[in-house]
């Protein structure tokens, strides 16, 4: 699993008191953490590919149960990878979500404000 983009991409900024260059910035790192999961699967499934072309077409039964429990393994490796691509994707959502509301409020009350009517009314 990527160390590095996982650390990134979990310091997730609060949406209530983020500002919108956090926001950016931790959109990035989503991004980037979303690419390294890409390139991670890639490798698992190379991985596997590579142990099954060594093997040939006529695997012995040992053979065959190796390749059987690696790809056990490998696919359990992909769904762990995804599902916490998802879980911080659906985290970073959350809180875009609530840095709208509080931007959407803030600027209903600075539109309000500055509208030349309303200061006449």
């Amino acid at each position: 699993m990527p160390t590095a983009a996982t650390r990134t991409a979990e310091k997730l900024p609060d949406g209530n008191s983020a500002t919108l260059d956090e926001m950016v910035s931790a959109q990035k790192a989503i991004k980037e953490y979303n690419k390294a999961i890409e390139s991670y699967v890639s490798c698992i499934k190379l991985e596997h590919d590579s142990a099954a072309s060594k093997v040939g077409e006529k695997p012995s039964p040992e053979q065959k149960k190796a390749l059987d429990d690696m790809e056990r393994v490998e696919v359990q490796k992909h769904n762990a990878a995804i599902d916490q691509l998802q879980s911080v994707a659906a985290r970073f959502n959350e809180q875009v979500r609530l840095f709208k509301a509080k931007h959407k409020t803030s600027r209903r009350l600075r539109d309000r404000c500055s509208s030349p009517s309303r200061l006449t009314s």
